[in-house]
């Protein structure tokens, strides 16, 4: 699928005991994007919430609403997103160090 949604995010509903330090030192957020099939009220079809844990999800805690916003262009198809299998590096990329992560 290919979309553009124009979201905004309220930071300060941010539960700042879930940001997550990268190995790069980056500071992370995980969260969660819906497109919704309905537009509501405002004009919007696309909502985000704060990423749940399998346990928080099994003991329905309720989702935290951060932001909202609309698809504002798409091709008209979706696909759902595979992971794909790393291949390994070649043995001169993996006896390299000078890789910038």
């Amino acid at each position: 699928m290919a979309a553009i949604a124009a979201i905004s995010i309220r930071v300060d509903k941010l539960p700042k005991e879930k940001f997550v330090q990268g190995k790069n030192g980056a500071v992370y957020y995980n969260c969660s994007v819906v497109l919704n099939d309905e537009t509501n009220q405002f004009g919007q079809n696309v909502s985000v919430t704060d990423s749940q844990s399998k346990e928080e999800r099994e003991a329905k805690t309720p989702k935290t609403y951060i932001g909202n916003g609309k698809v504002v262009w798409t091709d008209g198809q979706a696909t759902r997103a595979e992971r794909q299998e790393e291949d390994t590096a070649p043995e001169s990329a993996q006896e390299s160090n000078d890789l910038p992560f």
